[in-house]
């Protein structure tokens, strides 16, 4: 995948491709980062891009020309679509795992970052669809790119290595969160890992794991599991004993 970030601090973003399995995915040509720098499509003498909003108001508003120009300038790859315009802003869909999922499959993705009060509402109009990581305010958009470029990239085929990696964690496809964790010692401060992790049993791990699942997403996400499609037999092991 071909990442294209456009925004006034690229370089923020730059730092999620150089190190840990995101670096590692780079190095292998699974993925390639492109910063896109706005100011350089200024025409102003000082590289302006913002300016006061029309009719009055608090702030600075982003202009439409430097930041149309920084997208257009991407162009198609030879024999492949132009990368999918994602803008980030607070009145876009919030992100979650399923558009994580969509977006890993696109071959190539642009996102674009704002600055100061937003932006002017005709650069809309050059985008594919806009995404909020969450219901509160940054400084600017390259923090809100982070966020959104790991959850996407870590699903590009072959990032993390093994598919299963991303299949069994928090907000997988199934929409249940991730089950209870252990690892070596077998006791820590008077608290031991779950018999049945050591049992050998894969059958009753799994079941064990499930179960999990189902209460944790219960007690922790209500919302998650009120749209969850739950058979009677799955309420009625959900109440039931630990396996």
């Amino acid at each position: 995948m071909d990442v294209y970030v456009v925004a006034l601090f690229p370089e923020l973003v730059a730092p999620l491709f150089a190190e840990s399995i995101v670096g590692r995915a780079v190095g292998e040509g699974l993925l390639r980062y492109f910063p896109v720098q706005i100011r350089d499509f200024s025409t102003h003498k000082h590289h302006a891009v913002d300016d006061t909003p029309s009719g009055g108001g608090r702030g600075m508003v982003m202009m439409a020309p430097p930041v149309v120009a920084a997208i257009e300038s991407v162009p198609a790859s030879p024999g492949a679509p132009r990368p999918r315009r994602v803008l980030l802003t607070p009145q876009g869909r919030v992100l979650n795992q399923r558009t994580a999922e969509r977006l890993a499959r696109e071959p190539a993705l642009m996102v674009i970052c704002g600055r100061y009060e937003g932006f002017d509402e005709r650069i809309r109009a050059y985008v594919d669809e806009e995404i909020s990581v969450g219901d509160f305010v940054l400084t600017g958009g390259e923090p809100a790119a982070v966020v959104l470029l790991d959850a996407v990239v870590r699903l590009v085929p072959g990032v993390l290595g093994k598919a299963e990696s991303a299949e069994s964690e928090s907000h997988n496809a199934e929409g249940l969160l991730e089950y209870p964790q252990y690892t070596r010692p077998v006791e820590f401060r008077g608290v031991k890992v779950p018999e049945v992790l050591s049992s050998g049993h894969h059958g009753r791990i799994a079941r064990w794991r499930r179960w999990q699942q189902l209460r944790r997403t219960r007690a922790r996400r209500p919302d998650l599991f009120a749209k969850l499609p739950l058979s009677d037999a799955d309420l009625a092991f959900l109440d039931g004993e630990e396996p």
